[in-house]
């Protein structure tokens, strides 16, 4: 039997094989960050709802409140809200108290993830730091609202591990849906928002 000590691949529905340690932009399939980021949930599973909260749930959410707040920016940084947290189809969601376990250990992986997915899609490998900014503001308000939302915390306690967020726009209720709807609906937004860079 062949030793798989030091495999560091990871096979895909697609065929493809994704070297986590070494990512090629070549290996790396928008079906595949869909399915992956549909099954993937937020706050650990620990949600209200009849489907678990998934992170392209969350991805959508994010890229509509920033499309909302910056209408005037080019249609490449939407691609990019959509995608922030995209390489977690590959290592999942790490809540907060085991990132600071880990003493940021995974982070290195997660940004070389970031930028082979980022040039896998036409996007620059760095984004500009105004605009990782943005959709970083953005992502904090929208865990503040999940938190109290589907996550079962009160203000006071979602006071005490995140900031109050500034963002007016967020007026919908979060009804976690199927991980197939929102597959459906994270490829179809990610296939509108490609015909409409410029």
């Amino acid at each position: 039997m062949k030793d798989n000590k030091n495999r560091a691949w990871q096979r895909m529905l697609s065929g493809r094989k994704l070297d986590i340690l070494s990512p090629s932009p070549l290996d790396i399939e928008i079906e595949d960050i869909a399915l992956g980021l549909s099954r993937v949930t937020r706050w650990n599973g620990q949600t209200i709802g009849d489907h678990a909260y998934s992170v392209a749930q969350h991805s959508l959410l994010v890229e509509n409140l920033f499309s909302q707040e910056h209408p005037d920016l080019k249609n490449k940084w939407r691609l990019v809200a959509l995608l922030h947290d995209a390489p977690e189809y590959v290592i999942g969601d790490l809540i907060t108290p085991f990132k600071y376990a880990l003493n940021n250990s995974y982070r290195d992986v997660e940004e070389n993830l970031m930028k082979a997915i980022y040039i896998r899609f036409g996007l620059p490998a760095k984004i500009p730091k105004s605009i990782e900014l943005k959709i970083k503001r953005i992502d904090k308000a929208v865990a503040w609202y999940e938190a109290i939302a589907i996550g079962g915390y009160t203000e006071k306690e979602a006071k005490q591990i995140l900031k109050y967020p500034d963002l007016t726009l967020m007026n919908k209720k979060i009804i976690p849906l199927s991980p197939n709807t929102i597959s459906e609906k994270f490829l179809k937004k990610f296939n509108q928002i490609i015909l409409e860079i410029d």
